[in-house]
């Protein structure tokens, strides 16, 4: 969706009496929400399509002398990477409850958490139904393109 279009619709909601707007376009899908307390539109922007990586395999190499220390196990299970760079968030906004705590079992297309990226509020979505396993992220850490966030069995 274009930028300039976007603006416009972000000041549609803050000018006006709705509080919430969802329109999608094409794959694309945009939401934005207007909260009573801070009077400012917050926009939600679904990622079109997140990759899928396979694991790559373990590298096993033989030490020469001395003890190495080792590395901690990697939970078994999918990984749910971050589909771009931003700000991680376990919860839509401070007061509300996270979207997701170890050993809740979630659905494909249940969102997970949020990812700020350029003022927009990315909502991640469970690529696969299970169990979440681990969380790799504390609430308000940068996150990479590609870093783990989620582990689900």
């Amino acid at each position: 969706m274009d930028l300039r279009k976007l603006k416009t619709l972000i000041d549609l909601v803050s000018e006006s009496g709705i509080a919430e707007l969802e329109i999608t376009e094409g794959e694309g899908k945009v939401r934005i929400v207007k909260f009573s307390q801070a009077h400012q539109p917050v926009a939600y922007a679904a990622p079109v399509a997140a990759p899928s990586y396979a694991p790559a395999a373990p590298v096993s190499g033989v030490s020469s002398g001395g003890a190495a220390p080792e590395a901690a196990p990697a939970a078994a299970g999918h990984t749910v990477k971050a589909p771009m760079v931003g700000t991680f968030y376990r919860a839509a906004n401070p007061g509300s409850a996270a979207f997701v705590e170890v050993g809740q079992t979630v659905k494909e297309g249940e969102p997970l958490c949020i990812i700020e990226a350029m003022k927009l509020l990315n909502e991640i979505e469970a690529d696969k139904s299970g169990v979440i396993a681990e969380i790799l992220v504390e609430n308000g850490e940068p996150v990479e393109y590609g870093q783990p966030l989620f582990v689900i069995v």
